[in-house]
């Protein structure tokens, strides 16, 4: 009788990388995935907020309420945090932290026994059989995959893990640890193996899902300034090995951080830009734009250092599109504070925002400072919030009017909307092409005619 299981991750690129991993370990040992019916139901938590727990918590009672009989398996960093804090997560079968997550499926395959309600490290040399040793070039020919990116020829690929920054509100480095990457041969064994196996000739088919060969590579990290520390490589070593041993069409970047963004970036995004192959989306996370509370947050930066950066990135590339992510209601933060924020996003080149309500998180400097500096009160993080949303808004829209009229080469996607079918441009904007055909996978070109509600329309050429 077949093992079957469900999955489902919050949080970051990272999360999702770690559960598409987690997947193909699965399959790879005989599990079968599930909706219906999973015997094992696993949730990727995340812990970047007070939110992002609650969520996790709420999921777990659902799944527990859906499927009675499941055994839920719970990892991630909200996972790890309770396991820290000897948690008791009743509906919970098992909880798994960061280090060993990587591990879930030969633990469910062993069959061990516990005795608590968290699994622990086995002593060294006990661990369960690492899928590494399984023949990890060889994944691709054996699994069954039903994945939302490898349908549409994107391959999502965690290449680092953990934070040396201690910025003082995050408790990821707590809960991830210091700085490790997966070293540039193992990541372009990874990338060559897809290559040359594609999802049409390695993996059994999905009924209704059309396979595609690999047309994009997406790069994340945690921390991609901290890349390479460990082995003494760098992130754009990674990206020009890609590029100079690969014939990938597309290399895109989860996110890109603050320090990683400098005069050798930049000399080395000009170099291959008109290669086409580097997707022209940043991803840089700010979380602030007064230098009180960067300075606050330890990031390390001034707005006016900031600001100079994307300056630099958009006179590079006009229609380089760049994201960011920021905290509203910090400590300390006052309404001159927050103009400054709004300010900076208002005449900065960022065309889209992640907004977080600041919430303190246990260990945390943040968690300590808060015992001397004030915090906003929540009705006012709520309306800070909206008000960047609605900027937000209004500068997505604006940015998206500067497309039209304009040709673009454009990867195929799975979706489609009635007679439409989603593309993601060279930018990793996303529009809607006219089509009867399934073009899931492939790269075309395409021109853009219209916007309607903050959604690109074209056709192909």
């Amino acid at each position: 009788m077949q093992t079957t299981f469900c999955s489902y991750s919050f949080g970051c690129r990272v999360n999702q990388a770690e559960k598409e991993e987690l997947d193909k370990n699965l399959q790879l040992k005989s599990f079968v995935q599930s909706d219906t019916k999973p015997d094992f139901y696993i949730i990727n938590t995340c812990a970047v907020t007070s939110k992002a727990e609650r969520e996790a918590r709420q999921l777990i009672y659902q799944t527990r309420k859906k499927f009675p009989k499941t055994k839920i398996i719970v990892t991630g960093c909200s996972a790890t945090k309770w396991i820290n804090e000897k948690a008791q997560i009743k509906e919970a079968y098992l909880l798994v932290d960061n280090v060993n997550k990587e591990y879930i499926a030969e633990l469910i395959r062993s069959k061990v026994k516990y005795s608590t309600s968290f699994w622990q490290v086995p002593p060294s040399g006990t661990r369960p059989e690492s899928h590494r040793d399984a023949g990890q070039a060889s994944m691709t020919k054996k699994a069954l995959l039903n994945d939302k990116y490898l349908s549409s020829g994107r391959l999502l690929l965690k290449i680092q893990d953990g934070c040396q920054r201690f910025c003082t509100y995050c408790i990821v480095p707590y809960l991830r640890g210091l700085p490790k990457s997966k070293p540039i041969s193992e990541i372009l064994r990874t990338v060559k193996d897809y290559a040359k196996n594609t999802p049409g000739e390695s993996l059994r088919a999905t009924p209704g899902v059309k396979k595609s060969p690999i047309k994009e590579v997406i790069l994340a990290a945690i921390n991609t300034e901290a890349y390479g520390y460990d082995t003494g490589e760098s992130f754009i070593d990674l990206i020009s090995h890609i590029l100079n041993q690969t014939s990938i069409p597309r290399i895109s970047l989860g996110s890109i951080h603050p320090w990683s963004i400098n005069d050798e970036f930049f000399k080395f995004y000009k170099k291959v830009m008109p290669q086409q192959r580097l997707v022209n989306f940043f991803h840089i996370p700010l979380q602030s734009g007064s230098n009180k509370i960067l300075t606050l947050m330890k990031r390390g930066y001034t707005r006016e250092e900031f600001i100079e950066k994307l300056n630099i990135l958009q006179k590079i590339n006009p229609l380089a599109f760049i994201g960011t992510d920021i905290i509203v209601g910090f400590l300390e933060e006052n309404d001159h504070d927050f103009t400054d924020t709004y300010n900076f996003l208002f005449n900065s080149p960022i065309a889209k925002f992640h907004i977080f309500r600041f919430s303190k998180r246990e260990k945390t400097a943040a968690y300590f400072m808060a015992k001397r500096l004030k915090e906003p009160p929540v009705a006012i993080k709520i309306k800070r919030a909206k008000f960047l949303a609605e900027l937000g808004r209004k500068k997505y829209e604006q940015f998206l009017e500067k497309h039209i009229g304009l040709t673009f080469p454009a990867l195929f996607l799975e979706r489609r909307i009635e007679d439409y079918q989603e593309v993601l441009l060279d930018n990793q904007i996303p529009a809607l092409i006219r089509t009867s055909k399934n073009l899931a996978g492939e790269i075309k070109s395409i021109k853009i005619t219209t916007c309607k509600q903050n959604k690109l329309l074209g056709e192909s050429i």
